[in-house]
């Protein structure tokens, strides 16, 4: 007989403490190590499964999935802790990333028990990674210009189409998949479903795409006609776009979105303090940690109302057009303030951080959603007209 144990509701201030002291502590010793190297944006980029399996290990993936299903039964404030310590060390967690942060929270909300225990037990122990199929050739950030299309043949789905920009595809178990399974474009929002797609699959195509640093972590995935099974189905079909919304919530809120050059400043400032500071730099780092510490609190509150069950959409659209903004403008800073020259071989750590930051500064504002798009996210929230 399976036990389950509810979700804690809470937990003190001196328990949180003690947990980001451990992350620290286990950060520290995998550094020192060499196991793992700080780097920049390791959320998109750091793909290492034994540094995500050492970390499942730990219970630090999926702690927020109950334990019925392989999870830990921890709280979003507790999690947020320890995703907070990880991106601000460079550790490389991108294998489990997008399982851990919104998917493992999708199928809790919408899987069937049947996809609950097949996928939920492997992302809390960080060895089942996923990719999203939302993004499509020719749409912008226009996610409900859905083209691909699934067919209901009874039994089985029949899956035609392309999807872009699909992080991790070539590395992940499963996707899941935005897709068209009833009318026609024109309905937009209507007629959209999710289904979870296992990887590889003999009429999947996953072609590269390398960004300018030359790493191929983004993928072009072409449905040749994909045949999948019935219970591949996500939630209830044709509430696939109210469906995504939620899960967007946590994909946009996280400190991801204001932490992935955090290595950077924490470079540049321990090359202050061993070296000396001008009072423009000190003004500097200054600005930058006082936004970072504003930043910090509004994602916070995303995770104090996740936890009471709430749905922070706009708030979370601001944290990610706030994060995504100051991540560009903490790169030019120190590129200025400086005096550092990027490089990206045989340099000190805080030049190839900074050569590595300035390649990936433009997708900061597009991934997620362009700021564009989130500002009219947050308008319509607000009753802005």
């Amino acid at each position: 007989m399976t036990t389950t144990s509810s979700p804690r509701s809470s937990v003190t201030a001196d328990e949180l403490d003690d947990l980001r002291a451990d992350v620290r502590g286990f950060l520290r010793d995998e550094i020192d190590g060499g196991r793992i190297v700080p780097d920049v944006d390791s959320w998109m980029t750091g793909f290492d499964p034994g540094f995500s399996s050492r970390l499942g290990r730990r219970g630090w993936v999926g702690m927020t999935v109950p334990t019925e299903y392989g999870g830990h039964g921890r709280t979003p404030v507790e999690r947020f802790v320890v995703t907070e310590e990880l991106l601000a060390h460079g550790a490389p967690v991108a294998a489990h990333w997008i399982a851990d942060r919104q998917m493992a929270p999708g199928i809790l909300a919408n899987g069937t028990d049947e996809q609950k225990r097949r996928y939920l037990p492997g992302i809390a122990a960080g060895t089942i990674f996923f990719a999203i199929g939302m993004s499509e050739p020719d749409a912008g950030s226009d996610l409900a210009a859905v083209r691909t299309r699934a067919v209901d043949n009874g039994d089985t789905w029949t899956i035609s189409g392309t999807k872009v920009w699909t992080t991790g595809a070539h590395l992940a178990h499963a996707m899941v998949l935005l897709a068209r399974t009833d009318g026609v474009p024109d309905d937009r929002h209507k007629g959209l479903s999710q289904l979870v797609v296992d990887l590889p699959h003999p009429d999947i195509e996953i072609r590269p795409i390398r960004s300018i640093d030359g790493q191929a972590h983004f993928n072009e995935v072409i449905f040749h006609d994909a045949v999948v099974d019935k219970s591949a189905l996500l939630g209830e079909r044709g509430r696939g776009w109210a469906q995504v919304m939620g899960e967007l919530a946590f994909e946009r809120s996280g400190p991801e979105r204001y932490l992935s050059t955090m290595p950077l400043l924490r470079a540049w400032a321990g090359q202050l303090r061993a070296h000396g500071a001008t009072p423009e730099q000190r003004t500097t780092l200054g600005t930058l940690t006082a936004v970072a510490w504003a930043l910090r609190g509004m994602s916070l509150q995303v995770a104090d109302e996740l936890s009471a069950g709430g749905k922070p959409d706009v708030l979370a659209a601001m944290v990610k057009d706030l994060g995504s903004t100051f991540e560009g403008d903490l790169v030019n800073a120190i590129r200025s303030s400086s005096g550092t020259i990027a490089r990206r071989d045989g340099g000190t750590p805080i030049e190839r951080l900074l050569a590595q930051s300035v390649l990936h500064t433009p997708a900061f504002t597009l991934r997620g959603g362009t700021n564009e798009i989130l500002r009219g996210i947050v308008a319509r929230g607000l009753g802005i007209r």
